[in-house]
């Protein structure tokens, strides 16, 4: 990890490319998000957020820099990455066919938890979802799907917990209790990366915020001191300027 990270940063992006035959989708990308804090990764579709929500989470390398969770080089964790990140992406990536808490079951045996019950009834009661535990998941509305997923992601304990685009199709009431669960858990000493499309949720939701445009960080500021409208004009100067 670079030696201008901050020593207190679980993700560090250094100057990350990443190309794809001809196009380059990533041009030299730098953050840092530290334990206990919430950054919300800001952009239009195609401005590169998932493509580097991918790297970070290990399941693409960049061409170019480097990204360090923990102090630890992404492309050199291994097998062992999985247990230092949390990841919900667009969809909730569960069993429809199994009840919330089998979901949750199957996976504390991905990551060779040994006694998980307690685990998996304090997640579930965080996200409130205990009573509907016996519920299949096919059953659930999509808010209660994303928060079984969130119960997912944070099961292992995860210092890094990386969510893009949780409030995706979700309710006014299920995007508050999202907004609760991310404050406590960004309160826990996580490090959480997030994107979304929703400039208020980003405000109300992080303590930073970072605007990707074709591929680069054009704008990165702390929300406090940001209103609405005020970050509604930076952004849309910043993708006129791209």
């Amino acid at each position: 990890m670079s030696t201008s990270a901050p020593a207190s940063a679980l993700i560090a992006v250094r100057n990350v490319y990443k190309r794809y035959g001809r196009k380059t989708v990533l041009k030299g990308v730098s953050l840092d998000v530290a334990a206990g804090q919430v950054m919300a990764l800001l952009g239009a579709n195609g401005a590169g957020k998932s493509t580097l929500m991918r790297m970070v989470a290990g399941l693409a390398q960049p061409t170019g820099g480097e990204i360090a969770l923990g102090g630890v080089t992404v492309g050199k964790a291994g097998y062992e990455l999985r247990r230092y990140i949390g990841v919900v992406g667009h969809l909730p990536l569960l069993y429809d066919n199994l009840s919330g808490y089998e979901n949750l079951a199957f996976f504390a045996r991905m990551y060779d938890m040994q006694t998980p019950a307690a685990r998996i009834e304090a997640v579930l009661r965080a996200v409130d979802l205990w009573a509907p535990r016996r519920d299949l998941v096919r059953t659930y509305s999509r808010g209660m799907a994303q928060r079984l997923a969130i119960a997912r992601a944070i099961l292992h304990d995860p210092p890094v917990l990386l969510l893009d685009e949780p409030d995706t199709g979700l309710d006014q009431q299920s995007a508050e209790m999202l907004h609760r669960l991310i404050n406590r858990l960004g309160a826990a000493n996580r490090a959480i990366l997030l994107t979304t499309h929703n400039l208020e949720r980003a405000l109300a939701w992080a303590d930073s915020l970072s605007i990707l445009v074709g591929g680069k960080i054009v704008y990165t500021a702390a929300t406090t001191g940001l209103d609405g409208a005020r970050l509604q004009a930076i952004y849309r100067e910043a993708n006129g300027a791209a």
